[in-house]
């Protein structure tokens, strides 16, 4: 058979994959701190019809002579470049300006987390928590006043200092200096949060006082994050890990204050919105399309020398 069949079908395969990360792509342009994807092509291996010759004193040298096998695909980048902010002058909602990470969670252990004082408990808080991280900052309060994502997962970051004495909870205004979450009073009159992540509000006696502070993480390489779907990223072997000191656990000496350590301020009021720039997708979409018609037209032309071969028996 010719080769440029099979050359014909590896570049069909490729541009459908192409395809099929444009698409998603332009599905997710208005999702909350979405990163785009990107598909990269290389060449397979060439079958090797002579090797190259050097220079002798009668003859000057000789190339290879190669024949390509088709194409294959070489990465499926995520692009994590700022998405433009949309201001919506909603206090929970949350905008990065600059790299990093939102650290929320689900409970795995109620062992490890304190709910008088909010804290965990654990030295490690993946211990306590499974540690997810996002860009989407559209946050909530559940029924407590513990900030949470749409999907219910808490927020994580420095728990404030707290006291419960029967019904009766009191916070100051000092963070306790350990992990942990965050919460609101729902007596609270009003609350903000401050670009470094700080959580104040005002009691019910008009005193101010702190919930907690956001904190972020980042990473050596954020392209190599594994995406879990609902905007959240999860570590893997490639993206470096949160736990920067090494020292096996994560502990909040981790997680930077936000505007420290490279990490970005966060902007209260707004929200991240996709980096997918829909000229630029739709230009690939059309480079893509051609690209698969191409190859098609590989494979009837091959095809049809093949009818040309087969019609030499008669």
């Amino acid at each position: 058979m010719l080769r440029s069949l099979y050359s014909g079908i590896s570049g069909m395969k490729n541009f459908q994959t192409k395809l099929d990360v444009l698409g998603n792509n332009i599905a997710n342009v208005n999702t909350y701190g979405y990163k785009k994807s990107r598909t990269t092509f290389s060449d397979l291996f060439s079958q090797q019809i002579s090797g190259a010759s050097g220079a002798t004193a009668n003859s000057a040298g000789t190339n290879a002579k190669e024949v390509g096998l088709g194409a294959q695909i070489s990465s499926i980048d995520t692009i994590h470049t700022t998405g433009s902010t949309q201001i919506t002058s909603r206090s929970l909602d949350l905008a990065l300006n600059g790299d990093g990470f939102f650290i929320v969670g689900t409970i795995n252990n109620n062992a490890n987390i304190n709910r008088n004082t909010n804290e965990i408990t654990s030295p490690g808080i993946e211990e306590a928590m499974d540690l997810n991280f996002t860009r989407a900052g559209n946050m909530y309060l559940d029924d407590e006043g513990y900030i949470v994502t749409a999907d219910g997962m808490y927020l994580i970051g420095e728990a404030a200092e707290k006291t419960t004495a029967g019904n009766t909870v009191s916070f100051t205004n000092n963070l306790s200096g350990n992990p942990g979450l965050i919460q609101i009073p729902l007596s609270a009159q009003s609350f903000s949060i401050a670009p470094d992540g700080k959580v104040n509000f005002v009691n019910e006696n008009g005193e101010l006082n702190v919930a907690g502070q956001i904190r972020l993480v980042n990473f050596a390489n954020e392209g190599g994050l594994e995406k879990l779907g609902g905007n959240l990223y999860r570590e893997s072997a490639n993206s470096g890990s949160v736990d920067k000191d090494g020292n096996g656990f994560v502990e909040l000496a981790d997680l930077p204050v936000a505007g420290t350590d490279g990490t970005a301020n966060i902007i209260s009021g707004a929200l991240e919105m996709s980096n997918v720039d829909l000229a630029e997708e739709f230009t690939e979409m059309i480079v893509a399309q051609r690209g698969f018609q191409s190859n098609t037209k590989i494979i009837t032309t091959s095809d049809e020398i093949l009818q040309e071969l087969m019609g030499l028996k008669r």
